[in-house]
């Protein structure tokens, strides 16, 4: 795929898991939100929690769960660890990392609480 393909596709994975975590009742908070750590893909909440969601998009489920490694994982308890010292209760928010997988023909497999630090 090309970086414009690239990039383009996985817009569209975001936007297609938005909207099916909007669909559930959640609120979308951000959409590639940035810090100086990393950037999260989107962050939703409900219920009084905030989650934290990387999405993730490959021709299958598995190779979409393959593309997430150590260092991105690290990379994303920073950014959240940032995102949550604006909330109301700070790091003390009640808060969970999923991860949305997109597989080639647009399904979504959601992992909730996916990553447990």
């Amino acid at each position: 795929m090309s970086g414009a393909v690239s990039y383009h596709s996985g817009l569209a994975a975001e936007s297609a898991v938005a909207g099916q975590y909007a669909a559930q009742g959640y609120d979308i908070a951000a959409r590639r939100w940035r810090s100086k750590a990393g950037e999260i893909d989107l962050i939703a909440r409900k219920d009084g929690n905030v989650i934290f969601i990387e999405v993730k998009k490959s021709r299958s489920f598995d190779a979409a769960a393959n593309m997430l490694g150590a260092r991105q994982i690290a990379r994303l308890y920073d950014s959240a660890s940032i995102f949550l010292e604006g909330e109301p209760k700070g790091q003390l928010s009640p808060a969970r990392f999923d991860v949305a997988l997109v597989d080639g023909t647009g399904a979504i497999s959601i992992l909730e609480n996916a990553l447990m630090a």
